[in-house]
């Protein structure tokens, strides 16, 4: 049964995406909740209420659920205890075992080669003896990353063919904490799919966008993708193919690299709106964040059909400077995050040229 109007929907998380997600459940008459510690958040500017607490405050976390029709979040790293404690008070989705598979790299790779999606080759390594194990089996090469709470980069450690021996000190360097050793990948561009499930199992997928870094910050995504359309088909239909394995509700992003041949392999999954599926709200009658709150609340999903083709770029740091200037521009879509501070590497909005369909 869809939520009436006038339901509180609980947000855990306060940032930019949690703010996105408020303001598409206030264009459908529902009302938030936000959990977040930090006062002054993006999100709190346009939630109705907001609860000022650690994310794992069982006091804070009662309260939500019994301000709350429904709970969700705005990022993979809420701990999964918080998450299946609330599923006793109150529907929680995307359901806590999808934070559970996706907040151990390694955990999520095992879980997409058992439903039949490829990855990288990885090892799990806790000690440096198992880093030179690891680093002989893919010849020298790999990325070494922190299991949990890597994001945007960090966590991460590159090795280049180097001989399977002397890395002494390197657990030690990482934080001492699991890490997983993924080989390098030939990949020719990355790509990620925003798909959403329904409660009715109704699923629906964007268009890949194409998908560029710097600094281990997604910079650009790019709709369309410079792909064929096979390679297109497989990436939605294995998005749906991890929606149905989690009995998801709610919008995923899955990211993948797209080989030579046109074949992928997954990179990582987010159990959440993301970053990559900002263009939506320019270039789509029905953006990913809209799509999220129609899921979780019971109604119809949307159309994911896009209108427009389109290049989202972050801004980062003092990037929003160049506000005034994009601004000038008819085809632009600008959308800033309400933050106050400019930080190197730290995300300050977003915005979307759209151009004619060719």
């Amino acid at each position: 049964m869809s939520l009436p109007a006038g339901s509180t929907i609980g947000i855990i998380g306060g940032g930019q995406l949690g703010r996105m997600l408020a303001i598409s459940a206030a264009r459908l008459g529902y009302r938030t909740a936000i959990l977040e510690p930090q006062a002054d958040c993006p999100a709190a500017q346009i939630a109705n209420r907001q609860i000022t607490a650690a994310y794992d405050d069982p006091a804070a976390l009662a309260e939500l659920a019994a301000a709350s029709a429904v709970v969700t979040y705005e990022f993979e790293n809420v701990p999964v205890a918080a998450a299946s404690a609330l599923v006793a008070k109150v529907p929680v989705y995307p359901p806590p075992r999808a934070l559970d598979v996706a907040q151990d790299r390694v955990s999520e790779k095992t879980f997409l080669n058992g439903i039949g999606i490829a990855t990288a080759d990885f090892r799990p390594v806790d000690t440096d003896d198992e880093l030179t194990a690891a680093l002989k089996a893919f010849e020298g090469s790999g990325i070494l990353k922190t299991r949990r709470m890597g994001y945007d980069g960090k966590g991460q450690r590159v090795f280049r063919n180097m001989e399977a021996g002397g890395f002494a000190g390197t657990c030690e360097a990482m934080g001492n904490v699991p890490l997983i050793l993924e080989s390098f990948v030939p990949f020719e561009r990355e790509i990620s799919v925003i798909a959403a499930r329904g409660q009715d199992g109704a699923v629906a997928a964007y268009d890949p966008a194409e998908n560029v870094h710097r600094d281990g910050i997604l910079h650009t995504s790019t709709v369309p993708a410079a792909i064929v359309p096979k390679t297109a088909e497989a990436a939605r239909t294995a998005a749906a193919k991890i929606l149905s394995a989690l009995d998801y509700v709610g919008v995923i992003g899955v990211e993948f690299f797209v080989l030579a041949d046109g074949s992928l392999l997954a990179n990582e999954i987010a159990p959440r709106v993301h970053n990559s599926g900002h263009w939506t709200e320019a270039a789509c009658v029905l953006s990913q964040f809209e799509q999220h709150i129609r899921a979780i609340a019971g109604l119809p999903l949307g159309s994911p059909n896009r209108h427009s083709n389109c290049v989202m770029e972050n801004l980062i740091g003092d990037d929003v400077l160049r506000v005034p200037v994009l601004l000038a521009e008819p085809d632009l879509m600008l959308h800033l995050y309400g933050k106050a501070e400019a930080r190197p590497g730290r995300k300050m909005g977003h915005f979307t040229r759209i151009s004619r369909r060719g």
